[in-house]
């Protein structure tokens, strides 16, 4: 059906690592791979195989789940797009950074990776680490004009009040720093 590989962690490996929950979802508990570290683990690639007929309207939904948390969706793959790298942005474990207990004679929750076959419409936009980049890189532009405009600003009341080609200044600034050094927008995507 579908095989997954944590880039750098691990050799390919297919469905019967999952625990299979029912006919069209699959569980994988992150401790029996690499124990509490499951957060150091930033990316998996999911593919679906060559014997595996995926009908066009589904997916292959890809969720990650931090101990205690819901599951959040990562990605998927479909019959167009066969595999992908996922982002795993881990969310913060809920409470006081302890393990919570299920039950009083129950083991801590673990982190999980979730997959499930869904409806294609259903689902967001499958390219939710691009769209990650985008934000990511606006909110880094916005606070790089916002601290520039900072540094010439004076108050008048209740008000800030900066020159009339603060906005041009910037976007030269801006302009002329990103030809002189190829990395430096690259420093706002990541």
């Amino acid at each position: 059906m579908f095989g997954v590989v944590f880039p750098n962690r691990s050799f390919p490996m297919d469905i019967s690592s999952f625990s299979q929950i029912d006919t069209f979802h699959w569980v994988l508990d992150m401790n029996t791979f690499v124990g509490e570290a499951y957060d150091q683990v930033r990316e998996l690639c999911i593919f679906l195989l060559n014997s595996f007929t995926l009908p066009p309207d589904k997916a292959l939904a890809v969720y990650i789940q931090a101990p205690g948390s819901a599951f959040q969706f990562c990605g998927a793959v479909t019959l167009a797009r066969p595999s992908a790298v996922l982002s795993l942005a881990w969310p913060d474990p809920p409470g006081d950074g302890q393990l919570q207990l299920t039950a009083a004679d129950a083991a801590p929750l673990s982190a999980k990776i979730g997959v499930s076959v869904e409806d294609l419409a259903t689902l967001p936009s499958l390219d939710v680490a691009a769209e990650k980049k985008v934000e990511r890189l606006a909110m880094k532009v916005g606070e790089n004009l916002f601290n520039f405009m900072q540094s010439f600003c004076g108050v008048d009341g209740s008000k800030l009040v900066v020159p009339m080609d603060i906005l041009d200044r910037w976007f030269k600034k801006f302009q002329e720093r990103a030809k002189r050094d190829p990395e430096y927008l690259k420093s706002f995507v990541f």
